[in-house]
């Protein structure tokens, strides 16, 4: 694992531990919902951290007998548990909000609150840019998934932060807040899952990337009349790519071996991806 990557995580786990208390500590005070909502929030985002973590580790791992592709898809598998324990946070605290609206409370805010929120806010969203920054440039889904999960703890926080500047809106405020906060958790979570749902079960790569690639065929030989069926897989950072190309029929085993080869080649060098290529005879082009 990447000295920086393993940084960033410890100071997350640290600094949501942290935020827990603080804000634990202040919807306690206050008796509210919305806020308890937000300490337990962060207090996940701790979780999720430690999850990356053990993800990271995994992944790092050589292939061996029983996993001949590696262990990348450790680092999914981390990302779809942190997808998770969004989902079930967000449904837990959409129930508890709709508790407090039946119950017509009214939550009185202290400046303890505002103070603590504000800080919150801060601290969340720079550990928000900083993780999908740097979970984009290794294209790690577990670090971008945890990145928005800083990013959602950020949003519901401010969020709440408003109620507590104008606190006079009205008893229904902290269970609407908290049902805001709640909403947010849950369509994080859901695009979570999807997205890594979708990398686990295999993707048709991009339009561009499909376009450059015709384009790769085309300059490695132009007698390749077709490209199709392209399936890409991901296993954490090591990616295959499976694709199917029509050569003519009266070309030799090893004419066409050697522009498979070729093309796989240049994938590679291309995308650093490890390119399978299926020949099919097709139409001799002139």
């Amino acid at each position: 694992m990447k000295r920086e990557v393993k940084l960033l995580i410890w100071s997350s786990i640290i600094a949501n531990a942290i935020l827990f208390g603080m804000k634990y500590f202040a919807g306690i005070m206050d008796n509210s919902v919305a806020i308890i909502a937000d300490a337990w929030h962060s207090l996940s985002d701790t979780m999720t951290s430690v999850i990356v973590l053990v993800g990271f580790k995994v992944a790092a791992m050589p292939p061996d007998k029983e996993h001949p592709f590696g262990h990348g898809r450790a680092e999914s598998i981390a990302a779809l548990m942190v997808g998770s324990i969004l989902g079930m946070v967000g449904l837990n605290f959409a129930i508890e909000s709709g508790m407090r609206l039946a119950s017509a409370e009214t939550t009185h805010y202290g400046a303890y609150s505002a103070y603590i929120i504000g800080f919150s806010i801060i601290i969340k969203e720079v550990l928000a840019q900083i993780t999908i920054r740097m979970g984009k440039s290794l294209n790690s889904q577990s670090l971008i998934a945890d990145g928005w999960h800083h990013r959602t703890d950020s949003i519901s926080s401010a969020i709440i932060l408003v109620g507590l500047i104008f606190g006079g809106i009205g008893w229904w405020f902290d269970g609407v807040a908290g049902l805001g906060v709640s909403f947010m958790i849950l369509y994080a979570a859901y695009e979570i899952i999807k997205d890594t749902i979708d990398g686990l079960l295999g993707e048709t790569p991009d339009a561009n990337m499909l376009h450059e690639i015709i384009d790769i065929s085309n300059a490695v030989d132009n007698r390749i009349s077709s490209i199709h069926n392209l399936k890409l897989h991901s296993y954490g950072e090591h990616k295959e790519l499976n694709l199917d190309i029509r050569l003519p029929e009266s070309m030799t085993v090893v004419e066409a071996h050697n522009i498979a080869d070729m093309l796989e080649h240049k994938i590679y060098e291309q995308y650093g991806m490890k390119a399978t290529v299926h020949i099919e005879p097709g139409i001799i082009v002139s």
